[in-house]
């Protein structure tokens, strides 16, 4: 049976103010998890998962919004991630590993089943687990990267696999097909650079513009003054992680995605049977990958995603939302899950 243990003085803080942050250390599908909790206990429980390059952090906001409304609020560092264990091999990072890793997490804390909250790699992960283990899932509130079947699951004949998909969509100097080959993203994304990385990443607000670009270009060049709902706190925080773990961990994630992709094939014809709701800035990159506007605005996310109640763009924000427009997003999210 999994186990939880307190990590350093945060599990103390149980009795103290809802919307303080717990910090403990959970054991779960054979690896040490870090997971920041807040909100009582016996509320009903929203489980976050955080996106590339970030942390459990990202969702600091909304987690002080919805456990100051009862809710139990879990956000782990994904695996490689932050405080999380970080498996060598290359293919612990597949999304059975992440789902597994979900789904042993909420067995540890005693929860059955949760509304989910997702952004970028944890929103694809998020897809994956109510595809996989929908028991599990009250709602889903999904942000950033929509349901894209030929992306994430072989299926049909004239199938593509992901990585020759992005190829011949962007070229070989996209980030993912960059991410590609170990040895070189982690020179590019060396643990050395992480404040530079952290700053430029989150301020570019990962837009169609900058993701194409080498993230390391100028690094010696003063950074630009934050933008408003960025603060050099925050960049401490994520880039001390960063400092820390490297980013292998994390960039693994892109590695598996041709694996994911054949992994899912039991999958091909399924639907997201899962209450949702989808929320995208119409500056991010990934509302501008070719065709999707169409696939989310006539029809296409509705076929796939039966139960989808709710699509959401917001204008003018980027793929960092959840923080860029913290108050906005904490709002949708609750204004979703308050109806079950």
């Amino acid at each position: 049976m999994a186990a939880a243990e307190a990590q350093g003085g945060g599990a103390a803080a149980a009795g103290e103010e809802e919307g303080a942050i717990r910090h403990r250390t959970v054991t779960a599908n054979g690896i040490a998890m870090h997971v920041a909790e807040s909100g009582p206990e016996s509320g009903r429980a929203v489980l976050f998962l955080h996106g590339f390059p970030e942390l459990w952090y990202s969702w600091r906001h909304q987690m002080a919004h919805l456990a100051a409304r009862g809710y139990r609020c879990v956000a782990p560092d994904l695996r490689g991630y932050g405080g999380t264990e970080a498996p060598a091999d290359v293919a612990s990072y597949t999304a059975f590993h992440v789902v597994g890793d979900a789904v042993a997490l909420l067995d540890a804390l005693a929860i059955h089943k949760v509304f989910v909250v997702g952004h970028d790699w944890g929103a694809i992960i998020a897809w994956y687990l109510c595809l996989f283990r929908p028991d599990r899932v009250t709602a889903l509130v999904n942000t950033s990267v929509a349901f894209m079947r030929h992306v994430f699951i072989r299926a049909g004949a004239g199938a593509v696999k992901t990585t020759d998909y992005f190829n011949q969509a962007y070229g070989p100097t996209y980030y993912i097909c960059r991410f590609q080959e170990p040895g070189v993203a982690e020179k590019e994304f060396a643990p050395a650079h992480a404040r530079h990385l952290m700053t430029r990443i989150l301020s570019d607000r990962f837009s169609e513009r900058a993701a194409g670009k080498e993230t390391t270009e100028n690094a010696t060049v003063e950074a630009a003054a934050l933008p408003a709902w960025l603060t050099e706190a925050d960049i401490d925080y994520f880039a001390t992680a960063f400092e820390k773990t490297g980013f292998t961990g994390a960039i693994n994630y892109y590695r598996n995605m041709d694996r994911n992709w054949e992994l899912a094939a039991p999958w091909a014809d399924a639907k997201v049977m899962v209450p949702t709701k989808f929320i995208a800035g119409d500056g991010d990159l990934t509302y501008h990958y070719a065709g999707i506007q169409d696939y989310l605005h006539k029809g296409g996310l509705k076929a796939d995603v039966p139960l989808l109640e709710e699509l959401v763009v917001v204008p003018g924000a980027g793929h960092f939302i959840q923080q860029e427009r913290a108050q906005e997003v904490s709002d949708h999210i609750y204004d979703f899950i308050a109806k079950f």
